[in-house]
Order: C-alpha cells, then structure tokens, then sequence
C-alpha cells in the first residue's frame, strides 16, 4: 500500500526488529478490511526507547507493539498502565488515545487462549514456567488464570525467581509462584505431577540447546509449550516428541495477543482467521500445523 497523508500508521518497537511477523500479520488484516492503514516495524535502540515513546502522538502513531528489549522499560516510562501491565510489570501494546499512551499487555491472554485451544485443563495439577522474566511473567498469570493448583518458577537465577513469585504475591494471587533454580528440570518427583511445561527464555534460539531436563519423568498428558515460534520444532520441544508428548510453539500465542492489539490500536476486530494465515505463510508452515 503507499504510505500518503490519509493512511494512519501504527507499528513495533525492538531491537533487533527486522525478524518480526507482526507487520505481516496486521497489514493482512488491513487489506482485508479495506483500511487505509498501514504497520512498520521499527528499530528502536534501549536508549531511544523513551524519546520514540513521546514521538508517538506527536507522528499520530495510533499504537505499537513492543518486543524485547522494550516490555519491562516501557512500564516504568508510561504512567497509564492498564492492571494486567501494572501486574506483569511489562508493557506489549502501546495505545494512542488522542495524544494520551496507555500502555496494555495482551500476552496472558494470548496465551491462556491458546492454552484453552490446545486442551490444556490446568485444575488441580501443576504447571512448571522456566524462566522469569516479562515472557515469564505472563506465563505464570496465564496459568493462574486456568486454575493451576502449583506453579514452579525455574531459573538459571533463583533470586529473580523469587522475585517475580513475590510480585504476584503481593498482588494476593492464588498459585503465586514457587522459585526454583533449574534443577527442578531434573526433579523427576516433581516433573511427575506437571501437566504444562512453558519455556519463557531465550535457550534453544540464543545457545542452540536447551538445558537439562528430565522429560521422561512426565506425564503422558504433559504439554510443553515454548513461547519462542519457528518453522520447525525448537529445541526445547524436539526432546518432547521423541518422548511421545504433546508439544506447541508460541506461534498462537503471538496470533491471539496480535488480534488482541489490532482491536486495541483499530476499535476493530481482525477478520477471523486471516492474522494466523499471515503468519504461517510467512513461517513457511501449512494451516494445520501447530
């Protein structure tokens, strides 16, 4: 579409910026409305991040996602946060109302939905998020939002752990958190009883293996989910397969928070079904594909 005076734009923020999927998915939702709208990814550097923020009403920006590095910053920097932000101390969706930027967070509820889509009841089991940072976060609400009776907070650090487990804590929730470091990975005891296994970090894109872990000791009905997409199996999930495990990337997750935005940015919901075609086109996987 060319870009002139009467389309309205709207965007993402990161670093690096240029890998993202969400242009591809918003534009497609665009196209198939007929709106005169357009979204760009742009490179915004972490000492950037504040004077971009401004410049958003200013360029009549109507909203931007933000990936990392940006999440837990922007919440510091944006005094209108909605309680889902306020509570994972991390922003994903910045929206411009009339010069005023309220910052939201779509993740938990993207992906508690694909949790729900995928089967996962979580009453009365366990769920082990490995991780703990704003991806971690948003794991561990979105569990507690399904009824989990434990939920285990695995980290390399134990003390961000605890940390993040406190934060829900202190906001009176159910199932807060129990920190670990990632020997629980190993606790076949524990790993017996885990119905969902989130990976909320970056091992397996960043070091080309995931840690130890122990995926024997699961249940049959063990799903593990990554939040990290990609066209083929990660590699926190390729282990799982070979156990005969249920296994999902984060490609519905990042579906469902991008519609979530799209509504937010546009006061319009996407048509069904064409955000997730736009992504598995440009990952290169067929419809049926999970």
């Amino acid at each position: 579409m060319a870009i002139n005076r009467d389309i309205a734009v709207a965007g993402i923020f990161g670093d690096p910026v240029g890998h993202s999927k969400s242009p591809a998915m918003h534009n497609a939702a665009y196209a198939a409305l007929g709106m005169s709208r357009t979204y760009a990814a742009f490179r915004v550097t972490p000492g950037n991040l504040a004077p971009a923020l401004r410049a958003i009403p200013a360029l009549g920006i109507i909203g931007v996602n933000l990936t990392v590095p940006h999440k837990e910053a922007a919440a510091r920097l944006i005094k209108d946060l909605s309680g889902e932000a306020g509570m994972l101390g991390a922003v994903n969706c910045v929206v411009n109302r009339r010069g005023v930027l309220r910052g939201d967070n779509t993740d938990a509820r993207g992906l508690e939905r694909d949790l729900r889509d995928l089967g996962c009841e979580l009453r009365a089991r366990l769920a082990v998020v490995i991780g703990a940072g704003g991806g971690a976060a948003s794991s561990v609400l979105a569990c507690i939002r399904l009824g989990a009776s434990r939920v285990v907070i695995a980290n390399r650090t134990p003390a961000r752990a605890a940390a993040l487990a406190r934060r829900f804590s202190a906001k009176g929730a159910r199932a807060a958190g129990e920190p670990s470091g990632l020997d629980a990975l190993m606790d076949s005891e524990l790993l017996a009883d885990a119905r969902l296994i989130i990976n909320a970090t970056s091992m397996g894109l960043t070091t080309g293996r995931f840690a130890r872990l122990d995926y024997d000791s699961t249940p049959a009905d063990c799903l593990f989910y990554d939040l990290i997409y990609s066209r083929e199996p990660t590699e926190f999930m390729k282990p799982a397969l070979a156990a005969g495990r249920h296994a999902a990337d984060g490609a519905g997750m990042l579906i469902n928070q991008g519609e979530l935005a799209f509504k937010l940015f546009n006061r319009v919901a996407p048509p069904a079904g064409v955000m997730r075609a736009a992504l598995f086109d440009a990952l290169g996987r067929t419809l049926s594909a999970r």
